[in-house]
């Protein structure tokens, strides 16, 4: 049976698919593709733009090992194929929630933390610094569960399945709490001119960037005592699901049947763009829909020099008179101590680039990446990018001691493909 991703521009066609409901059906995966001379990989819902989950030896489907195994006032500990969106809802019932998450809820708990998965937050990080605690089944058969204060640890928590395959995962959580929303248009000179304060003064930052003009999408999130405010249902639907879904969707369309009209579009799009203001509970506030398929390029780079990275980007869509339809998101995150976060260590921005899936411009992510690169990127586990080990030892301060614990733990590269044989080395 092939596995496709959301993206559709990575497959793979595994020798035999299984579907564990249990640590012991993983245990047996793993013993047995050792036992055979295969390959294991567990994949979650497709939404890496990499191919970080194919295999050709024996593939787990984890819809079956869902669900919340313990509750605890400031933790939760949640199998490993539950989706996010699952999860938020699962919380929400028990008055509890992630302290900060990303816009997309489809990925799996398990696929979200190996690959880096992060939202945009001043004082919180991703998911991965959310983790407490992490069981994963290794290459020898044996259920490991690590906390903090061990090497394991730190490094499983953003491993890219590579030292394990994560069986569970105990999260930190909080009282639900309320989100004021900001959404407003700002151009990308008066952003780039306020970068510090705009951080210092949102618990939460997030800005979209529309090439071909200078309008940006600034959306704010702090936490609020109430009362909630949510938008009208039919306001919901009409930003949400019609202007960011269907009508864009439609402006992508034209735009790649009639490129020269991408900056003409653009700018109604710009002009479009109105301020609004809401409080709603944290994981709406948070969340975004998103049907229009593209592929992405991500780049985290140290903060200091996001405005530098902004201004080149746009510098070099400008020179190469490339037609972007889709806007450029920016975020910014905390430093984190997990080994392959791309925050580690530094407090970082994120640059992403996307294009619509029908018309891809390998040129420009390669344009916009040696940008990146220069600036001492470190790219998106999980979405698309160019980067090999040798680069990535040099960017990632614990880069050897993650490939030295995985040469301990599996010798034999039971958990091995293609892409991890690229950034980790074969």
């Amino acid at each position: 049976m092939a596995f496709v991703n959301w993206a559709r521009n990575q497959s793979g066609t595994p020798a035999e698919v299984r579907a564990p409901s249990s640590v012991e059906d993983v245990v047996r995966a793993v013993r047995d593709a050792a036992a055979s001379g295969r390959r294991v990989r567990m994949v979650g819902t497709g939404h890496s733009f990499t191919g970080v989950a194919l295999t050709d030896g024996i593939m787990l489907r984890p819809g079956a090992l869902t669900g919340i195994r313990t509750w605890a006032d400031d933790r939760v500990t949640v199998l490993a194929g539950t989706p996010l969106r699952v999860l938020n809802e699962l919380l929400a019932r028990r008055g509890l929630a992630l302290a900060n998450m990303g816009d997309i809820t489809e990925q799996t708990v398990a696929g979200a933390v190996q690959t880096g998965t992060h939202g945009t937050g001043r004082d919180s990080g991703g998911l991965a610094d959310q983790v407490t605690e992490l069981e994963l089944v290794l290459a020898d058969g044996t259920v490991a569960t690590v906390a903090p204060g061990e090497d394991l640890f730190d490094a499983a928590r953003v491993g890219l399945g590579a030292l394990g395959i994560l069986t569970a995962v105990t999260l930190r959580v909080e009282p639900a709490f309320l989100l004021h929303n900001r959404r407003r248009r700002l151009p990308l000179g008066d952003i780039l001119g306020t970068l510090d304060e705009l951080t210092t003064a949102n618990e939460h930052l997030d800005f979209f960037w529309l090439p071909h003009t200078e309008a940006c999408l600034v959306k704010t999130n702090n936490r609020s005592p109430g009362p909630a405010d949510p938008p009208a249902p039919f306001r919901r639907w009409l930003d949400t699901v019609f202007l960011e879904n269907t009508l864009f969707g439609a402006a992508c369309a034209l735009g790649a049947r009639v490129p020269t009209l991408i900056p003409r579009i653009n700018e109604l799009s710009a002009a479009a763009l109105g301020d609004s203001a809401s409080v709603d509970v944290s994981y709406r506030a948070f969340t975004a829909r998103r049907d229009v398929r593209f592929l992405e390029m991500e780049y985290a780079v140290p903060r200091e020099r996001l405005a530098q990275a902004l201004r080149e980007t746009r510098d070099l869509v400008e020179r190469m008179d490339w037609k972007i339809t889709f806007p450029v998101e920016v975020r910014v995150t905390p430093p984190s101590d997990a080994w392959l976060s791309t925050a580690y260590g530094r407090p970082s921005a994120y640059v992403a680039c996307h294009i619509y899936r029908p018309t891809p411009n390998p040129a420009y992510f390669e344009g916009v990446e040696e940008i990146m690169t220069r600036l001492d990127g470190r790219p998106h586990w999980g979405k698309l990018h160019t980067r090999d080990a040798a680069y990535l030892a040099k960017v990632y301060p614990r880069f050897a001691d993650f490939v030295a614990l995985r040469d301990r733990l599996d010798p034999g590269r039971l958990f091995a493909n293609a892409y991890l044989d690229t950034v980790l080395g074969a």
